[in-house]
């Protein structure tokens, strides 16, 4: 698990397109929202934690995607089928690695890009602590819609079709939480449920897709 994880970094540091594309897509969303919203700092910084979750979002969809299908195209995924270790802990490695790469920095610059928005310090805390528990979510989850397309010719825009409903509770959770935290209120209850969220996707959907993979590969 731990060679394949190495490998996967490298393919993905190598490749570009997830670690800094993801950047790029996030900075450019806030960098616009004021162009449209208008300059007014207390509308920015109340819109601001919905936002930056949005950019967070959309960011993580741009590189899954390649998440299963170079290793379809060029047959690495059916050795890994045919390996010693289970299709499940593959999955697990494929989302570990997209997380590392696009949204473990998403996190990171999450708070920085928020005081473009005015978002107060309380608010960047905030919105660092549900990116940090949120975006596992976003990446298993994405994870388990690239296993569904694999294979599948032009599967880019059924991907993001299929997984951006399931997005939608953790983006309601984590941008709630992150709104509550910077107005002063308690936000624990959105922070448990989007920590339920992860948990429970993290415990079950490695077994949806690694079904997926097998049945796309047959």
């Amino acid at each position: 698990m731990i060679a394949l994880l190495i490998r996967d970094l490298r393919l993905s540091l190598r490749a570009g397109g997830g670690f800094g594309l993801g950047l790029a897509f996030f900075l450019i969303v806030v960098v616009l929202v004021p162009f449209g919203v208008g300059p007014d700092t207390a509308i920015l910084a109340r819109i601001a934690p919905g936002i930056l979750w949005i950019g967070a979002l959309l960011a993580c969809l741009l590189s899954l995607d390649r998440v299963f299908q170079l290793d379809f195209e060029d047959g690495t995924l059916d050795l890994l089928a045919t390996a010693p270790m289970p299709m499940e802990g593959t999955v697990i490695i494929k989302a570990l690695v997209h997380w590392l790469v696009t949204g473990l920095p998403l996190t990171l610059a999450g708070p920085v890009f928020a005081t473009l928005l005015h978002l107060n310090s309380t608010g960047q805390i905030w919105l660092f602590l549900t990116l940090l528990i949120g975006t596992p979510a976003l990446s298993i989850i994405g994870t388990f819609g690239a296993a569904l397309t694999v294979g599948l010719k032009r599967g880019g825009l059924l991907l993001s079709l299929l997984v951006l409903p399931l997005y939608v509770p953790t983006l309601i959770f984590g941008a709630e939480a992150a709104r509550r935290g910077a107005t002063g209120m308690d936000a624990i209850t959105p922070l448990l449920m989007l920590a339920g969220i992860s948990a429970g996707a993290i415990a079950l959907l490695p077994f949806a897709a690694a079904a997926a993979i097998r049945i796309n590969l047959r």
